[in-house]
C-alpha cells in the first residue's frame, strides 16, 4: 500500500511528469497502455478490437481544465471523435468517456453548469451517431458535483453511464441509489486517485470487500452493471453474481484497460460476453499511466521489463 500511495501522490507531481514525459525510457509503456495520439489512432484501435468482438469506450487524456476555452476545445474533440466513429462504422462497437474536469468542472462556482452544458453537447452528438457517453468519475472531492452532473444529463439521455468507485466509503450508499434506477449504465472500478483523508478505505482487502458488496447491489438491481477490474478473483465474483440472480451475458458486461489482459478479454469474448475496452489516446498520459501502474504491480513488472529489454 506504501508503494500505492507514492505512485499516486506522484501522479499529480508536475515536476515528475516533465522529467517523465521528456524521457525515451517510457516509450515502450505508452505504447502498450495508450492508443496513439490522434483521434485516428483510438478509432483504428476501436477497429481492431472489434475484430475479437470487443466493445470499446474512448477516452481523450486530460483533465483539470484551466479555462472555459479550453474546454470548448475538449467538445470539439470529442464531437470529431464521435463523428469519426460514425463515419467508420463503429458506432455500435464504441462509446466514449469524458472526464468532467476536462470540459469545466472544477472552475469555480460556475463550474458544474458548464460542464453540464459541454457533457449535453457531446452527449447530443452520441445520440445523433447511435452510441453513449460514460462520464468518468475522479477525485473524491469531485464526487458529489459528478453526481449531481450525471443526474441533468440523464434527464434527457438515460443511458449516460457513470463510474463508481469502490475504495471510497461513500459507493456503497451511491450504488444503492443508482441500482434501482432501470438501465442506468454504472461503471464499478476500485478507484485510481490518490485518496483523501477519512474518504477511501486503504488495506486491499476492504477496497475488494466493498467492490463485492456494491456489485451484488448492481446484480440484484434494475441498473446494467458494468464490472471493470483486471482481477480474475473479482470477474469469477461476477460471473457466478450474474448467474446467481439471473443475468445472461446481455444483461451486464466486463470492462479493461488497453494493454491489459488482452489474452483474458478475448476470452471472455468468445464465450459470448460482452467485454469493452478502455481506450485512451493523446499526448497527457503522465498522470493516467502512473495510477495504472500504482493500481497493478503487474505493469510495474511490465514497465520494468520494457525499460530493461529496450533499452
Amino acid at each position: 500500500m506504501v508503494l500505492r500511495q507514492t505512485l499516486l501522490a506522484a501522479s499529480g507531481s508536475d515536476r515528475l511528469r516533465t522529467l517523465v514525459a521528456g524521457t525515451r525510457l517510457t516509450r515502450g509503456v505508452v505504447d502498450r497502455f495508450v492508443a496513439g495520439e490522434r483521434a485516428e489512432d483510438a478509432v483504428r484501435a476501436a477497429g481492431e478490437l472489434a475484430e475479437y468482438d470487443l466493445l470499446s469506450s474512448i477516452d481523450h487524456l486530460g483533465e483539470d481544465a484551466d479555462h472555459p476555452a479550453r474546454t470548448q476545445d475538449v467538445v470539439k474533440g470529442y464531437v470529431r471523435l464521435l463523428r469519426l466513429l460514425d463515419d467508420t462504422g463503429l458506432t455500435s462497437w464504441a462509446e466514449v468517456s469524458v472526464k468532467p474536469t476536462a470540459v469545466g468542472l472544477g472552475l469555480g462556482p460556475e463550474g458544474e453548469a458548464l460542464a453540464v452544458d459541454n457533457l449535453s453537447r457531446i452527449c447530443d452528438t452520441a445520440a445523433e451517431v447511435g452510441t453513449t457517453v460514460t462520464v468518468d468519475m475522479e477525485a473524491a472531492r469531485h464526487v458529489p458535483a459528478t453526481l449531481r452532473v450525471v443526474a441533468r444529463l440523464r434527464a434527457r439521455h438515460p443511458w449516460v453511464g457513470c463510474v463508481l468507485q469502490s475504495y471510497l466509503r461513500r459507493t456503497e450508499g451511491d450504488t444503492a441509489a443508482m441500482a434501482a434506477e432501470p438501465g442506468a449504465r454504472v461503471r464499478l472500478c476500485k478507484g485510481a486517485y490518490a485518496p483523501e483523508r477519512g474518504s477511501a478505505y486503504t488495506g486491499r482487502r476492504e477496497v475488494d470487500a466493498a467492490f463485492v458488496r456494491s456489485l451484488r447491489r448492481l446484480m440484484t438491481g434494475s441498473a446494467y452493471p458494468m464490472v471493470a477490474t483486471h482481477d480474475s478473483r473479482l470477474i469469477d465474483i461476477a460471473t457466478t453474481l450474474a448467474r446467481r440472480y439471473g443475468r445472461t451475458y446481455d444483461d451486464f458486461e466486463y470492462q479493461m484497460l488497453y494493454g491489459a489482459r488482452p489474452t483474458e478479454q478475448r476470452r471472455l469474448a468468445s464465450l459470448g460476453a460482452r467485454v469493452r475496452v478502455y481506450v485512451p489516446y493523446g499526448t497527457d498520459w503522465y498522470g493516467y499511466l502512473v495510477r495504472r501502474v500504482a493500481e497493478r504491480p503487474a505493469n510495474a513488472a511490465f514497465a520494468a521489463r520494457q525499460v530493461l529489454t529496450r533499452y
